[in-house]
């Protein structure tokens, strides 16, 4: 029979940087959503230059997927799951730039860096991941 994970406790100084980080990649990722939503001029072009083409639609539907991923990733009883939505859309971004050879730091690892954001904060803040990933060994 399979074992409950136990939440480990967290204190208030973790608990306040974890809501923190994971603030500041919400208001991102919002942020960053609701410009494909509209579609911005911007965001058109940069999709073609990635190689997606400027289609209006494909940026909507990107949009879309962002904030859902990320409300999910919001809301305590999901935000597992939205942290693992999360890594999985950031992860496609990364390979979009590796592909089409954007420069190492700023482009290709932003991504990654937005991604241990996600799961620093997630870490931080909630005890039962905590306890699936102790890192505090």
């Amino acid at each position: 029979m399979p074992t409950m994970i136990e939440a480990k406790p967290v204190s208030k100084p973790a608990l306040f940087m974890g809501r923190l980080v994971s603030g500041l990649v919400i208001l991102f990722l919002l942020f960053d959503g609701a410009m494909k939503l509209v579609p911005l001029q911007v965001v058109t072009e940069t999709m073609d230059r990635v190689g997606y083409g400027s289609s209006e639609t494909l940026a909507r539907s990107l949009g879309l997927i962002t904030i859902v991923c990320t409300l999910l990733y919001s809301f305590p009883p999901t935000s597992f799951v939205g942290a693992i939505l999360l890594t999985g859309y950031l992860g496609g971004a990364v390979a979009s730039h590796v592909r089409i050879g954007s420069p190492l730091f700023t482009h290709i690892l932003f991504g990654i860096y937005l991604g241990v954001m996600v799961w620093g904060g997630l870490w931080l803040r909630e005890g039962t991941v905590r306890a699936m990933l102790p890192f505090d060994r």
